[in-house]
């Protein structure tokens, strides 16, 4: 029987590497974690964690205090002329800063049991074995966590893609105290602003959009009142920008390779789904792994996708089309029930089914508007 150095190589150590390593933890598996960078690792995103992201992290014993952020209650849409709100049926989100998030990730890691190499970098893979810039390892399982740039999905041969849309997403905090108690998402002619209270004393600011020249300080005075709120504000952080993808691929698994987190695909970062998404990914590979079948973790992430991977495609489609998103914005306005029902669908509290019928609902009153 062959003997490696260790059961589980993950490589990257952002949230979704260090999630799938707690989760190998949890099934009794040693593991190993090696990242180029060292912690607290930023990046840019909106900073919001809906509920089910916070479910989705208690089920690996990863617990956000309450003072590591700050709650939010739903989630606002507004538009040049029209807005609407929903409250979260149960529950609330927290709007916690990256770096925060990174460590306290770090910590719950460590204190499983897992191996973590920070600044080992990985130059390349052969068989089961993992070199890097410290050595090499030995596994039985090689997990690629690294991110939409994934170099193990490359090496393991996984690149082909099923779908791609791309979007540029630029980040800035902001030292004002929140005005709301959403996250809200405010709607332009190409480009979003995304709002999240991270702070009694700050909000985290994010600008999504297909231009990749687009900044922050160029696009908030295309809305008026949301410049009014941020223009005399002081940025408490530089701005920093990332590639968003939205990518489905044709396999995430070969042999003993799998791919999580957004190595493995991504949803646009418009849903709010991503930490989410990888956090149920890395119970389901644990759980394939202890299986010893990652037919099981195809199978199981194709099922997480698909919720998600539904609500981007609407809101996708309101962001390339202004009149659509007008007529939207107008019926979520006039209907405020239909918009919590996608809310709530979106996040888990309600049915695929009553999605369904939500959605055949808006169509009607956008179609008929």
């Amino acid at each position: 029987m062959a003997m490696f150095d260790t059961d589980v190589f993950v490589m990257g150590g952002g949230p979704a590497g260090l999630a799938t390593a707690i989760a190998a933890r949890r099934e009794g598996f040693t593991v190993t974690l090696s990242d180029a960078d060292r912690p607290p690792v930023d990046k840019a995103c909106g900073e919001g964690l809906m509920p089910d992201s916070l479910a989705a992290a208690t089920q690996l014993n990863i617990h956000v205090p309450a003072d590591a952020g700050i709650p939010f209650r739903g989630i606002r849409f507004a538009g040049p002329d029209h807005s609407v709100a929903a409250l979260f049926p149960h529950g609330e989100g927290r709007g916690v800063r990256r770096t925060v998030l990174h460590s306290l990730l770090v910590e719950t890691a460590a204190s499983a049991g897992v191996r973590l190499l920070w600044g080992a970098s990985v130059a390349g893979i052969e068989d089961h074995s993992v070199h890097m810039n410290s050595g090499s390892v030995t596994a039985r399982w090689i997990v690629g966590a690294d991110g939409g740039h994934s170099l193990l999905r490359r090496w393991a041969g996984l690149s082909e893609i099923r779908g791609e849309s791309q979007r540029f997403g630029f980040r800035r905090h902001y030292c004002t105290a929140p005005w709301s108690e959403y996250v809200e998402i405010h709607w332009g002619d190409g480009c979003q602003f995304y709002i999240t209270p991270v702070a009694a004393d700050e909000v985290c600011v994010v600008l999504m959009s297909r231009d990749p020249h687009l900044r922050i300080a160029h696009a908030l005075p295309r809305f008026p009142s949301l410049y009014a709120r941020l223009a005399a504000c002081p940025a408490s952080t530089p701005e920093r920008g990332s590639f968003a993808a939205a990518r489905r691929l044709r396999r995430i698994t070969s042999g003993h390779i799998a791919l999580v987190g957004d190595a493995s695909g991504t949803v646009d970062a418009i849903t709010g789904e991503g930490l989410c998404l990888a956090f149920r990914q890395s119970v389901a590979l644990a759980a394939a792994l202890r299986s010893n079948d990652l037919r099981l973790y195809e199978s199981a992430h194709a099922g997480l996708s698909r919720r998600p991977l539904w609500m981007a495609n609407l809101m996708l489609t309101m962001d390339r089309w202004p009149g659509l998103r007008q007529r939207a914005l107008r019926t979520f306005s006039a209907r405020p029930e239909l918009f919590a029902g996608l809310l709530a669908a979106h996040i888990g509290q309600a049915s695929l089914a009553g999605l369904a019928t939500t959605a055949a609902t808006l169509g009607w009153e956008i179609a008929t508007a």
